[in-house]
């Protein structure tokens, strides 16, 4: 929500204030000048102070060395008491367990998650990302501006927004020409098709972010279309696990070479299963590939709890894992955010060196992902049904 520059801290008002008088002089004094101005402001966490009650407490740093004037409307150094009451609203005590003081550095950009609802948003999917989660991947790729951000998995544009908010130029690909192309039964509620209007420009558009987009192109993840060559500061994805959406790739279920022989130009194939592995590990070699030097890969994968370790995880010689953060879907299901940069650069003989990896086959345990998750579903809705006959 906001950053700070701790000054002091402690478990009690004394603690506090003892904690303040250590902290070195030659660190306070720049900010604490005559010719400057300041207030203190106070934020109580579980609890509301009245406005005696807060001055009160302001009135009690006067051993601070302040010499600025004060000035409560537009003051240059604005210093912070933050006072924790816990988290029980139903048991507040008298005083807080954790006091701190500090200098105000910056607030965060959490109103961007109410701007930028999907609520609110003109053309959503079923797998449309939640705006704040959209947020944190745009940041985890250090997105700038002009930068160029790459959705092979773009459905209806979720990530491009957030990227194209700080500046970045973005273009992404989907297998689904309806998603791409805003047709057919619309995701909202009420509403049976989808309009003329709604398409990932409109989403853009609805945000004063057009001048961003580059465009999205109906294609497959698995057969990169893109010329050789570093393209892209950034990638940014969610792939789909199977769930909501299917894992699809072009080519049927019996692909042999005599098909590509028969196909014509305008042949499109048939759509075939795309497992998790080939998805994550295909992924990985495009960025290793089409990533600039320090670039950024972020996406999503989808964790069986039981089974999880960190091994599972998959990785590419030119890339190097940067976080590997952790949000909960089920008691037995969650998804690993995962931030990677490009370290080396690729060569010819980096194509598939995943696949020499002995990492490479736990991580096929994982096509069943799918299966694995609705087996918890299952098994709840059994136990539900189970304790209502009781």
């Amino acid at each position: 929500r906001s950053i700070f520059e701790l000054w002091g801290h402690g478990r009690s008002v004394g603690e506090l204030y003892a904690s303040l008088k250590n902290y070195p002089m030659d660190k306070m004094l720049p900010y604490l000048q005559s010719d400057s101005t300041y207030k203190v402001h106070i934020h109580t966490f579980n609890k509301t102070l009245t406005q005696a009650q807060k001055i009160e407490k302001i009135d009690a740093l006067e051993f601070m060395p302040f010499k600025g004037k004060v000035n409560l409307k537009s003051p240059e150094h604005v210093f912070w008491i933050l006072e924790d009451y816990g988290m029980d609203p139903n048991n507040v005590p008298e005083e807080p367990f954790h006091l701190y003081f500090g200098r105000w550095i910056a607030d965060g950009q959490r109103e961007l998650i109410e701007s930028y609802s999907v609520k609110k948003r003109h053309f959503i999917g079923n797998t449309s990302m939640d705006a704040c989660l959209s947020f944190i991947m745009a940041n985890h790729g250090r997105v700038k501006p002009n930068d160029v951000v790459y959705d092979p998995f773009v459905g209806t544009g979720g990530l491009l927004i957030s990227s194209a908010h700080f500046g970045a130029y973005v273009c992404g690909t989907d297998i689904d020409y309806n998603t791409i192309h805003g047709l057919g039964k619309a995701s909202r509620k009420n509403q049976k098709w989808r309009g003329p209007d709604e398409n990932i420009r409109a989403n853009l558009r609805q945000y004063g972010l057009e001048k961003y987009y580059i465009d999205a192109l109906v294609s497959d993840s698995s057969r990169p279309i893109w010329r050789k060559g570093m393209l892209f500061d950034a990638i940014i994805t969610d792939p789909p696990y199977g769930i909501r959406e299917a894992t699809r790739r072009t080519g049927s279920q019996k692909e042999t070479v005599k098909s590509a022989e028969r196909s014509t130009e305008n042949h499109i194939f048939v759509s075939s299963n795309y497992h998790l592995s080939d998805i994550f590990f295909d992924l990985l070699k495009f960025a290793a590939e089409y990533l600039v030097m320090g670039g950024r890969l972020v996406y999503w994968l989808p964790i069986y709890r039981p089974e999880y370790t960190e091994e599972i995880i998959p990785r590419h010689p030119c890339l190097k894992l940067i976080s590997n953060c952790e949000q909960m879907l089920s008691s037995h299901t969650s998804r690993r955010l995962i931030t990677m940069e490009k370290v080396k650069e690729f060569k010819d003989q980096d194509q598939n060196s995943f696949l020499l990896d002995g990492q490479y086959m736990p991580y096929r345990g994982h096509n069943s992902f799918r299966e694995k998750y609705f087996s918890g579903v299952t098994k709840r809705i059994a136990k539900e049904e189970k304790d209502n006959q009781k």
